[in-house]
């Protein structure tokens, strides 16, 4: 009985030693492929810090271009605005002069003509030919401040 028992026994640690086997070579198995999956982590993660490196990057160069698109901005609402203060003056002194030359040329009618001034006429269509030079500047500036009161533009 006593070979029966040993051999029991040895068979038994036998039947052990297989399952252990058995069992490291499938940790074995699993752990490569935990080797594979972390290098493929390793250069996904390499990968990820390149791309983020490359956006920094392109952020900065946004950022510089957004600066300097802004100063160009404000460089040119600066001067667009300027101008328009210009363009403002020189329209209220172009008011002023077709005002004067409205009073020129109301002074310089004869007599008789300034009742028409309550009926305005329609301007002529094609001037006399024997008009001196400043009749005809006359009658020119009166057109124009005629055409202004009316639709408020002077051309």
């Amino acid at each position: 009985m006593s070979h029966v028992l040993g051999l029991a026994i040895e068979s038994l640690v036998a039947v052990l030693l297989m399952l252990t086997i058995g069992y490291c070579w499938l940790l074995n198995k699993r752990l490569q492929r935990l080797k594979a999956d972390e290098h493929s982590l390793k250069a996904t993660i390499a990968e990820l810090i390149t791309a983020t490196e490359i956006a920094e990057r392109a952020i900065g160069g946004l950022k510089h271009a957004v600066r300097d698109v802004n100063e160009d901005l404000g460089n040119r609402l600066e001067a667009a605005t300027q101008m328009s203060m210009q363009l403002k003056n020189q329209l209220a002194e172009g008011d002023n002069v077709v005002r004067r030359l409205s009073k020129i040329a109301l002074a310089a009618r004869p007599p008789e003509a300034a009742p028409a001034v309550a009926a305005p006429a329609p301007a002529p269509v094609a001037p006399a030919p024997r008009l001196s030079a400043a009749r005809a500047v006359a009658a020119a500036a009166e057109a124009f401040t005629e055409r202004r009161r009316a639709g408020g533009l002077a051309a």
